[in-house]
């Protein structure tokens, strides 16, 4: 690609094709709901993501894809999409965030896909992320990482004017996981665990009317974790990120992708630093989105795209016939 002189970001004439490549990479992985095949679901998604990011007159760079270069056929990191025309911008992108859901056919897997200015994103390595997540209408800095879990809990209750036990907290369901788990418990609050999917997770808590979670916490991989700051950010909420590092390889990658404190706690808007656009495409149903809903000779999908600038949050429904 032979970059122009970039242009503007254009987040409202740019927000609809993101849109389609959400829908695109949804619809492309329905066929194989259900049929345990976690690959080519995932390569599915991929395939159709790149083709429709391609059409879209962008300098785009993947700044969290689906791995390093080497590990990656397609949508890696460093790889430049887009016809090479129009703003630089900066790409975050999970072509289907819930592989193993969708081969399962279990609930939440989504399409998501996040754009912003070039520079506007944390270049997170693909290594672990503590997070710390809970929906818009809190005081700043109402929970933090250097609290303890029960700690979060008890802060958040008394904040929401309610008991503990009137909060549910969503953590993700991994052995690493046991002693938070039993410690949030130990308080009353309630725990939503999910066995994949963790930007949903904190995407869960920015609509709490909706799905009944209060707040995210637990590590996962810090991609995602860049990925659901640009949703909040969109949505409204509070989140805090801290990377984690098992060995010196791991230090490595990060210093590769230029970061330099390792012990630093990012805030939600540290991680996405200027105003993106969002898109999510529901791929199984799930709190957030319906899935995929086939019928004879009709896909129909639903998506969720927002704009950080305006606030805005549209639902569109897309049916379209099968091919």
């Amino acid at each position: 690609m032979s970059p122009t002189a970039p242009t503007d970001f254009n987040d409202r004439m740019l927000s609809l094709g993101l849109a389609r490549v959400s829908e695109r990479a949804a619809l492309a992985s329905a066929k194989l709901i259900g049929h345990g095949d976690e690959k080519a679901a995932d390569q599915a998604a991929v395939d159709a993501m790149r083709t429709e990011l391609n059409r879209l007159d962008i300098q785009g760079v993947v700044v969290i894809g689906e791995g390093e270069r080497d590990e990656a056929p397609m949508l890696y990191i460093g790889e430049e999409v887009g016809s090479g025309e129009g703003p630089a911008v900066d790409i975050a992108l999970d072509p289907l965030e819930g592989t193993t859901l969708t081969a399962k056919d279990m609930p939440n897997a989504l399409a998501v896909i996040a754009m912003g200015p070039r520079g506007s994103m944390l270049h997170a390595p693909d290594v672990y992320m503590e997070k710390l997540a809970i929906g818009p209408g809190y005081p700043e800095g109402v929970v933090t990482l250097d609290m303890s879990p029960a700690e979060r809990v008890r802060k958040l209750a008394k904040e929401k004017g309610g008991d503990t036990d009137d909060i549910t907290v969503c953590i993700l369901e991994r052995p690493r996981h046991e002693a938070l788990i039993a410690e949030v418990r130990s308080t009353g609050a309630a725990i939503r665990l999910i066995t994949d999917g963790d930007v949903a997770g904190v995407m869960h808590c920015a609509e709490a009317d909706r799905t009944g979670i209060d707040m995210y916490m637990g590590s996962g991989g810090a991609p995602e974790g860049v990925l659901a700051a640009a949703a909040l950010k969109c949505m409204g909420g509070q989140m805090y990120g801290q990377l984690l590092f098992r060995n010196d390889d791991e230090r490595g990658r990060a210093a590769k992708h230029g970061v330099t404190d390792l012990d630093r706690v990012y805030a939600r808007d540290d991680m996405v630093t200027r105003d993106v656009i969002f898109a999510a495409t529901g791929v199984t149903d799930g709190s957030l989105l319906p899935g995929i809903k086939r019928e004879v000779g009709w896909l129909t999908a639903e998506t969720l795209l927002m704009r950080s600038k305006t606030g805005s949050v549209r639902r569109m429904t897309y049916r379209t016939p099968i091919e």
